[in-house]
């Protein structure tokens, strides 16, 4: 076949070609799977008609062309993501909250966390039912200890504050962690989730009761603000955990470590997310939480907490829901 029955063969997909370049570099049917396909078969023989086209000693602008639109083509076809405000929207406030809230991992987490959470709540606050409930859960040393604390407990001074707040953030980091990989062999997580739910529902019901006294009010108004995002990061990091735990066991008929590849990549919107409450908390119990009466009254602190809770739940049910689900 001539040189000038090639060229004119293959003249209106070079020229497709280069057209759909434009499209592509406009960010336009990008994410039409169709359109990708057919982007890439031409490519591909543009990749082929290039080599024709050296073996053959085809006219030289030809040749010239074609290393252009081929250059061009997988430039666009294999370009990296630019940065994009609406694909981080996308991310964090469409898919995040619906991944969240129908993973099943993080259900099981929240129910046995808060479950256990308040039922020990209950127990070390009515005290009549187990009067030594408290000291078995969490230490006869450790609850007066916690008693003395904060019957001192004044406040601190603005340096102060932002050291701790530093300080929180590594805790709140090491916490998150601990739950995270203990949930990786899945019962002991379970055995240590259980077991932080038991002890801090122990030490809040204590620490409510009336009997507590002045630890109890500084307790109630140290807690109040940062509680909401710090109780829910660790049940995040729990689920996240766990989905990496359970996809050795449940791979739905595909190769364990195909399984484990698949739920990472599904649990790290849930750990991203788990590291920025933890975060929030932070600053919140860094600067807000250890602030006097007299500087901040326990009812704005309480509005903090209404607040964090009402975000939580709009972020993970209101958003959450898949109300237009194809």
């Amino acid at each position: 076949m001539k040189a000038a029955e090639i060229i004119k063969r293959r003249e209106a997909d070079w020229a497709k070609l280069e057209s759909m370049c434009g499209d592509v570099l406009k960010n336009k049917n990008r994410e039409n799977l169709q359109y990708v396909m057919e982007f890439s078969s031409l490519y591909r023989n543009a990749c082929a008609d290039l080599a024709l086209a050296s073996a053959y000693q085809l006219p030289p602008a030809t040749v010239e062309y074609l290393h252009s639109l081929v250059a061009r083509a997988h430039n666009q076809l294999y370009r990296g993501q630019g940065f994009s405000w609406a694909a981080l929207y996308k991310i964090a406030f469409v898919e995040t909250p619906r991944r969240i809230f129908a993973d099943p991992c993080v259900h099981v987490a929240g129910i046995i966390f808060w479950g256990l959470f308040a039922i020990a709540a209950y127990l070390a606050y009515e005290r009549n039912s187990w009067p030594e409930f408290t000291n078995n859960i969490v230490g006869a040393e450790q609850v007066e200890q916690m008693e003395t604390t904060f019957a001192s407990f004044s406040g601190r001074s603005w340096f102060e504050n932002m050291f701790m707040a530093g300080f929180y953030v590594f805790n709140n980091a090491g916490i998150g962690l601990k739950v995270f990989v203990s949930m990786l062999p899945i019962l002991p997580g379970l055995v240590y989730l259980a077991y932080n739910a038991l002890q801090l529902g122990a030490a809040f019901g204590h620490m409510f009761h009336p009997d507590a006294g002045i630890a109890g009010e500084n307790f109630r108004n140290f807690v109040t603000a940062h509680g909401p995002f710090e109780l829910t990061a660790i049940i995040l990091s729990a689920g996240a955990g766990l989905r990496i735990g359970i996809s050795w066991l449940h791979t739905d008929n595909v190769r364990r470590l195909d399984s484990l590849q698949t739920n990472a990549r599904r649990c790290i919107p849930i750990a991203l997310c788990a590291v920025l409450f933890f975060f929030i908390a932070a600053f919140i119990e860094g600067f807000i939480s250890p602030a006097p009466e007299s500087v901040l009254v326990w009812e704005v602190k309480g509005m903090v907490a209404i607040f964090s809770s009402g975000f939580l739940m709009f972020y993970f049910v209101v958003l959450g829901y898949p109300w237009r689900q194809k």
